[in-house]
């Protein structure tokens, strides 16, 4: 098993009409055995989300590091940072620790200066891939990309976005014994965050 897996994750981010989603689960697992099923996988910077997925440790120390950084940023910018930014910054927070890395795939999702969807996902050295429709990331990749190609449509509504991401999260995960458990979905407009908890089998 990869130290990727080790703890289980799942997380979608995906895009609709001037608003964006980022989905993760609840689960905190030492492989098969089930330790929490309030873990949170997700992350909110100002106007950004992060999904962060892999190892539990370097999932909190890169919050840690993460929200730090953006502080300084903040302080010494006098602006707000854009997912963009944030993308680039933690994709060399990882590439700076290439030789030792953080166990964890990222997820950016958050609106840009223009209202509009930004995403990303990276790997463990920061290798960024941008996106105008999905990125997933955790251990239910496989099951994720099925279920996003099958759900997604451009152009979606907040509300018909919030249900598309809760169907391709909740159908995923009853098919990954490292995932689910519940579940969070974030849905960000212009307007503000809405964010949601969803029930999901506990076997």
């Amino acid at each position: 098993m990869s130290i990727l897996e080790y703890n289980g994750a799942a997380i979608i981010a995906m895009s609709g009409k001037d608003c964006v989603g980022i989905a993760c689960d609840t689960r905190l697992g030492a492989q098969m055995q089930t330790v929490s099923c309030d873990f949170k996988k997700v992350f909110q910077y100002g106007k950004t989300f992060v999904g962060l997925a892999g190892l539990a440790t370097d999932v909190q120390t890169m919050n840690n590091l993460l929200k730090f950084r953006m502080n300084l940023y903040e302080l010494r910018e006098e602006r707000e940072m854009t997912p963009k930014v944030l993308s680039n910054l933690l994709s060399n927070l990882l590439y700076e620790k290439r030789f030792g890395p953080y166990f964890i795939e990222p997820v950016v999702a958050g609106l840009d200066a223009n209202n509009k969807p930004f995403l990303s996902g990276m790997d463990l050295i920061g290798a960024p891939v941008y996106t105008d429709d999905f990125v997933v990331s955790g251990t239910a990749t496989g099951n994720m990309l099925g279920m996003c190609e099958t759900l997604y449509k451009k152009d979606m509504e907040p509300d018909e976005l919030f249900e598309t991401l809760s169907q391709a999260l909740l159908a995923s995960v009853d098919r990954d014994a490292m995932s689910g458990w519940g579940a969070t979905v974030h849905i960000i407009t212009k307007d503000g965050v809405t964010s949601k908890q969803l029930k999901a089998r506990m076997d």
